[in-house]
């Protein structure tokens, strides 16, 4: 049966910010395979005259309603701005059987106001790693208080890895819980057909301090002293200035290359024209990145945190450490072919088989099932 279902998230791409929670979007359109699904989405803006302005658009085949916000200071004043905000939006879609929220921060509460008040059930997809142990910490109390009141009203949390699944039992978030990984659009990110002559080691984030870009940089220039037959291309949605600095410091702008944020398209061609992704992150959840690379046919080295266990293996990459002479061994082991992985159409239909959209889609629609049948 297909059911109309409602995506709201505490993060999803929009103008002010392109690519946050651009997983989100992709689990939208994975459900969209086999029910109706909608977007809503509400975030401030400080530059925006108005109180609310609204931008309804159809992106991938799916109705994304934003409603912007004039934000301010005030952090109260904010929240209820946002909720509003989603209740005009609300009343201009289409009723929902039930409600797909993202990310147990207080936004998602606007979940929890619509099955009290419209008796609408709803399941959380939760991604983000400040719920984590290692992070536990820095985690404020009221947060872990609206988590909670979120997850108590929720019919399903739904961990994207089963690191976090036990991360997020140890907090006692709710009783109902169950692992719905993270999606590639496996069509997208498919297989490579030629050959470098120079071996590419990629890497694309965000490039914020936990990802480590400056030690990715430092691992290659000390690569470099003893190969000359490879590159490393760097990149992503942050601060490439401050790279290219570092890189013009060393003399390194032949085989250190930079490029800015990347859509979908150029994200899965670059991928294709590598042989090797670097993840060397302090901490993980369960990065797409790793699983469309893999899906592209690109082995990579990444830092044994997290879920990435869940992902990589000796067959498909290398786990290191947060070393970085590690890293630099890693990627000498690559250059010098003393590892075998397994052939880019594997790796391919490991990725087909476990985190595909068709393969999400089935996932997500027997969760539903057993809530509305």
């Amino acid at each position: 049966m297909r059911y109309k279902i409602l995506f709201i998230s505490s993060w999803f791409p929009n103008k002010i910010e392109p690519t946050n929670g651009n997983f989100v979007q992709r689990h939208a359109e994975a459900v969209s395979i086999l029910h109706d699904v909608e977007i809503l989405h509400a975030i401030g803006d400080s530059s925006q005259l108005e109180k609310y302005i609204f931008e309804d658009n159809m992106i991938n085949g799916l109705r994304t309603l934003t409603v912007y916000y004039k934000s301010t200071p005030n952090p109260a004043l904010n929240f209820a701005r946002r909720m509003k905000a989603y209740k005009k939006g609300f009343s201009k879609m289409q009723r929902p059987d039930l409600v797909h929220a993202n990310i147990l921060q207080k936004s998602m509460l606007f979940a929890v106001y619509l099955k009290k008040k419209y008796k609408i059930p709803f399941v959380v997809t939760e991604h983000w790693s400040g719920f984590l142990k290692m992070n536990r910490n820095k985690l404020p109390r009221s947060e872990f208080h609206i988590a909670k009141v979120i997850g108590k009203n929720a019919d399903y949390i739904l961990p994207v890895s089963q690191f976090l699944l036990k991360d997020l039992k140890d907090m006692r978030i709710a009783t109902k819980m169950e692992v719905v990984s993270n999606v590639v659009n496996t069509d997208l990110f498919h297989v490579k057909t030629s050959e470098n002559e120079r071996v590419v080691f990629l890497h694309i984030s965000n490039l914020v301090g936990l990802k480590n870009p400056d030690k990715i940089i430092n691992a290659t220039l000390n690569l470099k002293k003893e190969f000359n037959n490879f590159e490393l291309h760097i990149g992503g949605d942050g601060d490439i200035n401050r790279l290219n600095e570092i890189i013009n410091r060393n003399n390194a702008k032949k085989f250190i290359k930079t490029f800015p944020t990347l859509d979908s398209n150029a994200v899965a061609e670059k991928m294709r024209a590598s042989d090797c992704f670097i993840l060397f992150s302090d901490y993980e959840n369960f990065p797409c990145v790793l699983l469309e690379s893999l899906s592209a046919g690109i082995p990579v080295i990444a830092t044994n945190v997290g879920g990435i266990p869940e992902i990589v293996n000796e067959k498909n990459g290398i786990l290191i450490s947060k070393s970085e002479e590690e890293l630099y061994r890693a990627m000498k082991k690559v250059l010098l072919n003393q590892i075998t992985f397994e052939t880019p159409e594997n790796l391919h239909q490991y990725v087909e088989d476990h985190f595909s959209m068709e393969t999400i889609s089935k996932n997500f629609d027997e969760i539903y099932g057993r809530i509305l049948r």
